[in-house]
């Protein structure tokens, strides 16, 4: 009953060791309107520049996996 009362996340964490490529888009979309809300001189092309940051982020971070996979397993696992 007491672990009902209050939740303290960085002592008590989600279990998502499953699923934590899931957390990816949003940690990757939170990074680019931070850094696009800061760096753009106007607000017109904003959600453009967010959008494609974003998706360059989660293809930069699926290459930089496909490559530690293939150093470790192709060149390493001989």
């Amino acid at each position: 009953m007491t672990w009902l009362l209050a939740y303290t996340p960085f002592v008590d964490p989600l279990d998502l060791h499953d699923v934590w490529w899931l957390t990816l888009a949003p940690l990757a979309l939170g990074i680019s309107i931070a850094y696009k809300a800061v760096r753009v001189p106007t607000l017109e092309e904003f959600w453009k520049g967010v959008l494609v940051m974003t998706a360059q982020i989660i293809m930069g971070m699926i290459g930089l996996g496909v490559l530690v996979y293939l150093v470790i397993e192709v060149f390493f696992g001989l």
